[in-house]
């Protein structure tokens, strides 16, 4: 059998792994598709990176701004040109449909477009000083060569939500794609190269979390890290970078809310409801992995939802008719798997689904048919932890009040969706919601480049992606002018 073989950028070079290791990308829908081998890189491989990485900041950090955001423009319309193809290699790297995969570049396409425009807008500010004759402001610094870690389940949204604010901001990067879905990265950086990216201003080491990921994370030189991924390995992310005081970025996961009122538009809400739970598989960390309604409408929004999730296509996402794609590898069959066993011994009922497809044209993927829990209260397993799957639970409530307080009873807070025509209870959900993201009369995913995502409690430390990933990756420098030509000693001598 023949299949491509990629290596790790380094320095503007293709280099295999030091131990000369690969790890093979499976297609999720078939995995006697081999998509490509990859470097089984080590901490050896990050030193070289990293390496490569500091060199580059050297000349990097003194490109103008401006400039540096013409070669994301350059990216941004390359990206459009090469959408499609992009889309399928993701769809079998992944296996989330093409629809999807499209959109996934097509966020990358967007990404690029506005942090373009953050190349002439990384202001700083003027003030007054408390002395005569002196000048007061500050300005954003690039931070340094900072560390990537990627998750597989958006491989080119996200690495473009990382990567190019980071460039623009005048750092250097050193990118881990996740071990499933690291071609979409490569396709990623290719598209910077081709832009004009000078050789070692991005990097790639490709390989798992402990051979990749925590080298990257405790080496001396990288200076930011920027995670993606599960709650658990972002707290040791953040324990091991605190040992050489670098900042961190955690955007983690999710156990997100649909709240259906008595007054919803139940058509709308049942859009929603399946949109936000079976697209991607399940498998976002915003996904609707709740579905709370209200006593008066819940007989017949499970009635009509369950009927529908039963009748959705799964499939090759490389079919366009298909609806919902296979799980990214089998560890996330088990998974899901392991959940639904949990909440019928926990008292649940299986409304659809409930299992693994495994017969005919499914015997060689890692398919989950899509799975609605009934009868499901606030305190079961189900209804608290993380699955990132197609699973979803339906929990029933008798007041607003107490679905936002179900809402907010797990210790994730990262989107929250509310469907009502009340204006008022709009907008105290808005207010009282412990979520980073909140829709009205929308599913819980869907969000947007230009507005900061992320979330608060488990789900993440405080750092946004979207807007607000500037400030992660600058730091600012306070800048003092003293042209009075004597020496001037502020908060003494302006005591008086």
């Amino acid at each position: 059998m023949t299949y491509p073989a990629f290596h790790n950028l380094i320095g503007g070079e293709w280099l295999p792994a030091v131990s000369g290791k690969t790890i093979l990308n499976l297609n999720p829908a078939d995995h006697s598709d081999v998509v490509g081998a990859f470097p089984s890189s080590h901490a050896e491989d990050v030193a070289l990176a990293v390496a490569a990485a500091k060199k580059a900041f050297a000349s990097w950090r003194l490109v103008p701004a401006p400039k540096r955001a013409e070669i994301l423009m350059r990216a941004g319309i390359l990206l459009q040109q090469r959408k499609e193809q992009f889309a399928r290699d993701m769809t079998r790297e992944m296996g989330k449909v093409l629809a999807e995969t499209r959109g996934d570049v097509q966020e990358a396409i967007d990404e690029a477009f506005y942090v373009a425009g953050e190349g002439r807008r990384l202001f700083g500010q003027t003030t007054p000083s408390e002395l005569q004759n002196k000048f007061a402001m500050s300005v954003r610094m690039p931070v340094g060569v900072v560390g990537l870690i990627t998750p597989w389940n958006f491989p080119m949204a996200i690495p473009s939500w990382k990567l190019f604010p980071a460039l623009v901001s005048g750092n250097t990067c050193v990118i881990k794609p996740a071990t499933d879905t690291p071609l979409s990265t490569y396709n990623l950086v290719q598209t910077l190269v081709d832009a004009g990216l000078p050789a070692g201003v991005v990097n790639i080491v490709s390989g798992s979390g402990s051979a990749v990921g925590m080298p990257l994370v405790e080496h001396p030189d990288v200076r930011a890290i920027s995670f993606t991924g599960s709650s658990e390995v972002g707290s040791r992310v953040a324990q091991r970078a605190a040992a050489t005081f670098k900042p961190v970025s955690l955007e983690m996961g999710g156990k997100n809310a649909q709240i259906v009122m008595d007054d919803a538009n139940l058509d709308l809400a049942l859009d929603g409801a399946l949109w936000g739970a079976f697209g991607t598989t399940g498998q976002r960390c915003t996904a609707t992995s709740r579905i709370l309604l209200q006593k008066g409408i819940a007989a017949e929004f499970t009635a009509r939802f369950v009927e529908r999730a039963k009748k959705l296509k799964v499939g090759n996402g490389l079919d366009e008719s298909v609806e919902v794609g296979p799980q990214v590898n089998p560890s996330q069959i088990e998974t899901s798997a392991k959940y639904v066993e949990i909440a019928l011994a926990e008292g649940a009922k299986v409304l659809a689904g409930g299992h693994a497809l495994t017969e005919g044209v499914y015997a060689h993927g890692t398919y989950f048919a899509p799975t609605v829990v009934g009868g499901v209260t606030r305190t079961m397993r189900i209804a608290r932890e993380e699955v990132f799957g197609p699973v979803v639970s339906l929990i029933e409530f008798e007041t607003f009040e107490e679905a936002i307080e179900i809402a907010n009873s797990v210790e994730y807070g990262l989107s929250a969706s509310l469907y009502t025509k009340n204006v008022n209870r709009a907008f105290t959900a808005m207010r009282d919601l412990e979520a980073g993201i909140t829709y009205i009369n929308a599913p819980t995913i869907g969000a947007e480049v230009h507005l900061p995502f992320g979330g608060v409690k488990h789900t993440g430390n405080g750092h946004r992606e979207g807007n607000g990933a500037i400030d992660f990756f600058t730091t600012w420098k306070a800048v003092y002018v003293d042209y009075s030509d004597k020496l001037q000693r502020a908060q003494i001598d302006n005591a008086e």
